[in-house]
């Protein structure tokens, strides 16, 4: 059987796009059309076809149910998306985009029906519904309840709504973060900077009653610069993303992002190439947390599990890591990349703690693993888009605050390399195996970071990286990215400062 690797990393360039417009509107503006986009208004509202009555969605979970069947929902979605590009101090694209459709999915048993379109339309989407219900012929009947509005506790705030955003300000942005780019040092050649954001509109209805509507903004902000002194060169790449509105760069400036991406393409220009070996490894805090959210959150989504495939199957609360050791998923932390109000199937979503002081405590669950393993839903079903059914997605994915000065953590590692950044990795969902490149790394000799290494790769299973994790810090933080596993999400992936004792690390160096 061949098994897709799973994969995250940083967020891509025009990836955005990509997801928010297939099938939707795009509409290009060169750069001697960039004043046109300026000039198009931003104040969309998101289609009344949204507004759809409860009856006749009600009428189409019916229709889905008619040939049985255990489940059925309905997904209405609208997205407005914007992106803008400017490269080496000049602006080369604006892209504008609306994407909308519904689709309509039948769980019965194990079997999964589903159908989607692009018009939200009660002839379409009764024709989905009629098509999705094939997968339940021959069923039990299942009555549908009465469907009636649904609450959900909130976790996004905007002051700043993006539709009201003038494209001017959105250009300014841009602007300032290339001009610090510039500033913070001569050998700094090269910024590229994108600016993007979205509004997503969500209606969730299902056969249990419940209806649902929100409005998700997401605006994500990537400086990516080039250093060049002659003798050597790096691409740097640092990104600020959350739901929010325009007041994100009251928080986090633009010239912040644009400065830490600089400082890290200079300090990279003297990287000598790295030592290959088992290695201790000391992690910095924030984007490192992509480790566990590759070789731990993953294996950790429960549809392997409900399959019998996966490094955590059968082990539940059994010990699986150290001590010091604590996962969470929490879809709840305020405006972070990953959080939504509920999940894409109406679930509310929660803090789950998945692995607790070393102890397996729980799975990722959508609604069919859910049922499959007889578990409760957990908040983790999540869609790229209207095109893709839910499946057991992470949202805010962690290592919990631990009890040690990050400090000391360095200065009790005599010999190891000090991972500072990573682009990126993937994974084997079965068997844990992932590999990992190094972006920003640093020799550590004698507790002291000290030479840049370029090169590096990680590499190991799950199981072995959380079991000889020693020491955890007290200085939580988190890093953005975007999550593939056949359909893309956002995501944020974080840890504390941490030391992994005896990692594999594949180096350069000849």
């Amino acid at each position: 059987m061949k098994m897709e690797k799973y994969r995250v990393r940083d967020i891509p360039r025009r990836k955005f796009l990509e997801m928010s417009l297939k099938g939707g509107l795009l509409v290009a503006a060169t750069p001697t059309l960039l004043s046109q986009l300026v000039s198009c208004r931003s104040g969309l509202k998101p289609s009344s076809q949204l507004d759809m009555d409860k009856d006749t969605l009600a009428k189409v979970i019916a229709k889905a149910l008619e040939k049985g069947g255990d489940f059925a929902d309905v997904y209405l979605e609208n997205r407005i998306s914007r992106q803008i590009v400017m490269e080496e101090s000049a602006f080369k694209s604006g892209l504008y985009g609306i994407s909308q459709g519904a689709g309509v999915r039948v769980i019965s048993g194990n079997k999964t029906g589903y159908a989607y379109t692009d018009e939200i339309t009660e002839e379409k989407l009764m024709r989905a519904a009629e098509v999705a219900s094939y997968v339940a012929a021959n069923g039990s009947m299942t009555t549908p309840a009465g469907i009636s509005v649904t609450t959900r506790p909130s976790y996004v705030t905007v002051r700043e709504p993006l539709g009201e955003i003038a494209d001017e300000k959105r250009i300014e942005i841009i602007r300032r973060a290339d001009q610090a780019a510039k500033d913070y040092d001569k050998r700094i050649k090269m910024a590229l900077i994108e600016y993007n954001d979205e509004v997503r509109s969500r209606v969730i209805a299902n056969s249990e009653g419940i209806y649902l509507k929100d409005e998700l903004p997401l605006l994500f902000f990537i400086v990516q610069t080039m250093s060049d002194d002659g003798k050597a060169r790096h691409m740097s790449r640092e990104r600020l993303s959350m739901h929010s509105g325009f007041e994100i760069f009251e928080a986090v400036t633009p010239e912040t992002v644009a400065r830490n991406a600089a400082r890290e393409a200079i300090a990279m220009l003297d990287a000598e190439d790295a030592p290959a070996g088992i290695m201790d490894v000391v992690m910095q805090n924030g984007w490192g947390g992509v480790l566990v959210h590759e070789a731990v959150g993953h294996p950790l989504e429960a549809d392997n599990i409900a399959k019998g495939i996966g490094a955590f199957t059968g082990k539940m609360g059994k010990k699986v890591a150290a001590d010091c050791f604590t996962m969470v998923d929490d879809g709840t932390l305020p405006n972070f990349r990953g959080t939504i109000n509920f999940d894409d199937e109406g679930t509310e979503v929660k803090r789950n703690v998945l692995i607790e002081n070393g102890v397996l405590k729980g799975f990722m669950t959508d609604v069919l693993s859910a049922r499959q393993l007889s578990m409760a839903r957990t908040g983790n079903g999540r869609r790229e888009s209207f095109r893709f059914i839910p499946i057991p997605r992470m949202t805010n994915t962690f290592i919990d605050t631990g009890k040690d000065n990050p400090a000391d953590i360095l200065a009790s590692t005599k010999k190891g390399i000090y991972v500072q950044s990573l682009s990126g990795g993937s994974v084997n969902p079965v068997t844990g195996v992932f590999n990992f490149t190094c972006r920003e790394a640093y020799l550590i000799e004698n507790g002291k970071k000290t030479t840049p290494i370029k090169g590096a790769t990680l590499i190991g299973s799950c199981m072995d990286v959380i079991s000889n994790i020693d020491a955890v810090g007290n200085d939580l933080d988190f890093g953005p990215g975007i999550c593939g596993k056949g359909q893309s999400a956002e995501v944020t992936a974080g840890m504390p400062t941490v030391r992994i004792r005896g990692i594999n690390v594949g180096g350069s160096k000849s």
